[in-house]
């Protein structure tokens, strides 16, 4: 919880006072998809389903937590993976507007294109896989226990069920 609670504060600072701009350049889109995804993962609720009653409370309570933990791990991974795609579009947005001021117009046009393609390539690297290796490691050099956190495909499974 701790860690969707730094990646809330790190999206908010990445995105403190930018203009999403023209959102017919590629830098802008991601930076103005990212903000609305980022306001969509805050203003969601806890997404619970219902747990049938066996008449064992200590089942019941194990099922809540896995919901618990499931919804947890899908926030920070979503939040991860918006902050990821942020930063690359920040990152654009930097290199663009340093373009404009300092580079004749005439000469814009490659070095656009490079920037373009450095954001796409950032963003090809943010894979699902990537994000649930990289979150699983930093737990695990943290020291936490891992070995009952959701797998890949029961995060992507209820995100694309939740959408």
């Amino acid at each position: 919880m701790n860690d969707y609670r730094t990646l809330q504060l790190h999206i908010s600072q990445q995105t403190a006072g930018v203009s999403t701009g023209d959102s017919q350049l590629d830098g802008q889109r991601v930076l103005a998809q990212g903000i609305a995804a980022a306001r969509q993962l805050l203003a969601a609720g806890f997404a619970s389903a219902p747990v049938p009653d066996s008449g064992n409370s200590a089942e019941l309570e194990k099922t809540q937590l896995r919901q618990v933990m499931l919804d947890a791990s899908v926030r920070r991974f979503q939040a991860h993976k918006i902050y990821l795609r942020i930063a690359a579009a920040k990152r654009w947005v930097i290199h663009h507007n340093e373009l404009l001021r300092s580079t004749p117009a005439d000469q814009r046009a490659a070095r656009l294109r490079d920037i373009t393609q450095t954001l796409q390539n950032d963003l090809n690297r943010i894979t699902d896989q990537s994000i649930y290796s990289d979150l699983r490691q930093a737990d695990v050099r943290a020291g936490l226990w891992v070995d009952e956190d959701p797998p890949l495909a029961a995060i992507s499974m209820w995100i694309s069920t939740h959408r």
